[in-house]
């Protein structure tokens, strides 16, 4: 079976809440066989091999300082009270992951909505995996949280879902 991989990075659980609704959308338009075919790990956990079964791979993590995260932002919001503080980012698991030339990767992210603030994770990642060698890599969705800690603004989750479920029509999400 084909599979999808999403892997995360969360400090504050926005990003976590935010990757397990795209899971519910994937699963959601994936066919109805193969509900199982939809993996969700933290990237505390996230394999360094990707497996042949992997189709399509989704990264996503919070935008710290204008990009992905790194120790010193991760520990600045452990300080904050970040429930979910973690040593591991997004940054140094794609330096880690052995390349899959040719898997299709998109990326997400979320950061604080203010107006004209620069930087994405999203972009950063997709950038930092096709450096990497993942040559079918793009920059997915931002979505937005109302500060640091959170919330997550309102609709984000339906959002994430809706996302998701337009993933699961990509022929990578799809193929069986």
């Amino acid at each position: 079976m084909m599979s999808v991989l999403i892997v995360h990075e969360s400090m504050f659980g926005n990003t976590q809440r935010v990757a397990a609704a795209i899971a519910e959308g994937v699963r959601e338009g994936r066919a109805p066989e193969d509900p199982e075919g939809v993996r969700l790990v933290s990237v505390d956990a996230a394999p360094t091999t990707l497996g042949d079964d992997v189709t399509l791979l989704i990264v996503g993590g919070p935008t710290h300082a204008f990009g992905m995260s790194r120790p010193n932002t991760r520990a600045d919001a452990i300080s904050q009270g970040a429930p979910l503080g973690t040593t591991t980012g997004i940054r140094e698991w794609i330096q880690a992951v052995g390349v899959r030339p040719g898997l299709s990767v998109i990326t997400f992210d979320t950061r604080v909505h203010v107006h004209m603030l620069p930087g994405s994770a999203a972009k950063m990642s997709a950038k930092a995996l096709r450096d990497r060698g993942f040559d079918s890599t793009e920059r997915g969705e931002t979505f937005w949280v109302e500060g640091t800690k959170g919330p997550l603004e309102q609709g984000e989750l339906e959002r994430a879902r809706a996302w998701g479920n337009t993933l699961a029509h990509l022929p990578a999400a799809t193929a069986l």
